[in-house]
């Protein structure tokens, strides 16, 4: 096996490793993820799913309500339950203020563990 063989094989089986990881972060995102940032939105999404589930949000949507129905992303918002019909979380006017509301939660949440 000559070193460009090598590359490709290690290139592959990063790829491979890579839409795994995405397939597991993006289980409770209910729209399509595409380009070069989807891994990092799925995985923003799911750091968000687990602060939530640890601390609940805000003061009105416990911990508990979260871990017993679960969490998911919709196009237009954050709901707790499985899909978009089911008690929001948070609304926004489009995917992208969604996912820059997400990261910049995260972002705090993480800062203010600190």
């Amino acid at each position: 096996m000559n070193n460009i063989s090598k590359i490709e094989y290690i290139t592959s089986e990063a790829q491979k490793r890579n839409e795994l990881e995405f397939k597991v972060n993006a289980n409770n995102i209910n729209f399509r993820l595409s380009g070069n940032n989807k891994y990092y939105y799925a995985n923003q999404c799911k750091i968000f799913t687990k602060l939530v589930t640890e601390k609940g949000f805000g003061n009105y949507i416990s911990a508990e309500k979260i871990k017993m129905q679960g969490i998911s992303f919709n196009k237009y918002s954050i709901n707790i339950g499985y899909s978009q019909y089911h008690q929001d979380l948070k609304r926004f006017n489009s995917k992208e203020e969604m996912l820059g509301f997400v990261i910049g939660y995260n972002e705090a949440q993480l800062q203010y563990n600190n």
